[in-house]
């Protein structure tokens, strides 16, 4: 392409209830200034960022188009149209890393088919910033999504998954629904060995933020409360 081709910018965007210049770098909320289209995940989120990021930003300036679940493979490449014609596209999620666990990493693929420049930002991301608090292997981890919802499903995956750190020694890291948060670690209480370690990390960067690493055994008998709680699960190879 082009030289004059714009590019897609990836911004990470705060985790929970944070000041953005609080988890950004300045350099970020510069390059923000000057797009005026961005791919969202959800607009009203994504308005509500740009407010917060920069007070006088000219939001009715801007286009906004979502990607999402909902999005059609087939209507990802036209979101392009703005890079091809010279004009930078900001991709924003709902929280954290655009990209990751993330239907932006749809557009992403797209730009490199086509040949436009990605530019991944720095900024929080739950995974990283878990991993980096958990105490487990950092060396070699794997990030596995959401689990089956199904609850049999689920506890046999659990189980398959504790096996592979067991035998691995990686670190494996999982997501929920946050109002299931509770319900999956008692499903991993019932599942795996009390000599497992769980650590759970909850409102990274937040106001509330929660890191907590032990054996299942005692997250068996502990009191906790993760529910409606933006919160990731990561397991350790035990003693």
């Amino acid at each position: 392409m082009s030289k004059n081709t714009g590019r897609v910018i990836l911004f990470p965007v705060p985790l929970s209830e944070t000041a953005p210049a609080d988890v950004m770098p300045a350099g970020n909320i510069g390059l923000l200034r000057g797009v005026r289209y961005f791919v969202v995940e959800n607009t009203r989120s994504a308005r509500r960022f740009l407010r917060s990021a920069i007070s006088d930003f000219d939001i009715d300036a801007c286009t906004f188009t979502e990607l999402n679940e909902h999005t059609h493979a087939a209507d990802v490449v036209a979101m392009l149209e703005p890079a091809i014609h010279g004009h930078d596209i900001g991709v924003i999620s709902e929280a954290g890393c655009p990209a990751v666990a993330d239907p932006g990493s749809d557009l992403v693929a797209a730009a490199h088919r086509v040949g436009v420049e990605v530019l991944p930002l720095i900024g929080p991301s739950s995974l990283l910033l878990g991993l980096m608090g958990s105490g487990f292997n950092g060396q070699e981890f794997a990030f596995l999504g959401y689990l089956p919802v199904d609850a049999d499903a689920r506890r046999t995956r659990l189980r398959q998954i504790e096996r592979e750190v067991r035998t691995t020694g990686r670190t494996s890291i999982f997501i929920e629904t946050p109002y299931r948060n509770n319900r999956m670690i008692a499903d991993i209480v019932r599942s795996m060995s009390s000599h497992t370690l769980l650590c759970v990390a909850s409102d990274v960067t937040g106001p509330k933020q929660n890191i907590r690493t032990m054996n299942v055994g005692r997250w068996a008998k502990a009191e906790y409360d993760y529910d409606r709680v933006p919160t990731i699960f990561l397991l350790g190879r035990g003693q």
